[in-house]
């Protein structure tokens, strides 16, 4: 494996990590909305990962080569859930019943699934140190 692949490898990751963390920022910030454009309240939105395609050419290289691929996000899915119903009469959004059908996002997930992303980011973001000591210390060899 080249050198530079694990900085290819790395970026990837922090790549999708970032759309990650955009996803849960925009599920947080949506938290409390009962009104879209497309009507009813937000829904949770999540982010799917997949290892980075590669034409087969490169891919039957990489295979020979025992290389290691990268990630990419493929979709960010609208949840199907049901939007939970909140006795609220005040509100605006209120059905005659008195209930608010308010998103479907866990503050608690949401946090939990912050946390994993940063913690992702930052591991990668010790890999691509990590290569560029090595780099550096090849670089010494011979001086």
């Amino acid at each position: 494996m080249d050198l530079f692949d694990s900085f290819k490898i790395a970026s990837s990751a922090m790549k999708a990590q970032r759309i990650r963390l955009n996803t849960i920022s925009s599920n947080l910030a949506n938290i409390e909305t009962t009104r879209t454009p497309e009507g009813g309240p937000y829904r949770k939105r999540a982010v799917v990962f997949q290892s980075s395609e590669t034409p087969f050419g490169q891919q039957l290289e990489q295979s020979l080569k025992g290389a290691e691929q990268g990630v990419e996000v493929t979709a960010i899915q609208v949840s199907q859930e049901p939007p939970k119903m909140v006795h609220n009469p005040s509100h605006p959004d209120a059905d005659e019943q008195g209930f608010v059908a308010m998103p479907n996002i866990n503050l608690l997930e949401e946090m939990a699934d912050m946390t994993s992303a940063t913690r992702a980011y930052e591991a990668n973001v010790t890999v691509i140190k990590s290569a560029k000591r090595m780099a550096l210390k090849a670089l010494e060899i011979g001086s």
